[in-house]
């Protein structure tokens, strides 16, 4: 096993050690947090279909974030040229898709995905961006827990 400098950080999940080696870097930061430029994707519990994309920088910062393909199989991702360049993919297919979750406080029955500000992650290179999504291009939230009716 090679040695691999791992750093502690306090994360809204509490304590957990992060694997340096591991930290993806979003050259442009993300939509509300651009100064922010590192971050590491960590289980929110085993099995979760959550994960937590936790700044670097903030250790307070930490987001929720779903691949959407696990919820919606159709999802459609809008992904030009310079945006595969900056993440050094010459196939779109090649990276990882997550979009932010949110869960209204006391209403977890109202969690929904964020589907007009995908994260795209290169995980060979370890460069993130995040590529927002024309409005027309379909419904900007998906409700993870569909009310019956």
């Amino acid at each position: 096993m090679e040695n691999t400098e791992i750093k502690l950080v306090e994360t809204r999940l509490g304590p957990r050690e992060i694997r340096l080696d591991r930290v993806v870097g979003f050259p442009h930061g993300l939509i509300g947090f651009e100064h922010l430029r590192e971050f590491s994707l960590l289980q929110v519990w085993e099995d979760a279909p959550l994960l937590l994309l936790q700044s670097m920088e903030e250790p307070e910062l930490g987001l929720l974030v779903a691949d959407p393909f696990s919820f919606i199989p159709d999802y459609k991702l809008s992904i030009g040229s310079a945006e595969q360049q900056t993440l050094q993919a010459s196939d779109a297919g090649h990276l990882a898709v997550l979009v932010t979750a949110s869960i209204p406080p006391g209403k977890p029955e109202e969690t929904f995905l964020n589907l007009l500000g995908p994260i795209l992650i290169n995980h060979r290179a370890r460069i993130g961006l995040q590529v927002p999504q024309p409005e027309d291009s379909g419904p900007a939230h998906y409700y993870v827990y569909k009310q019956s009716q």
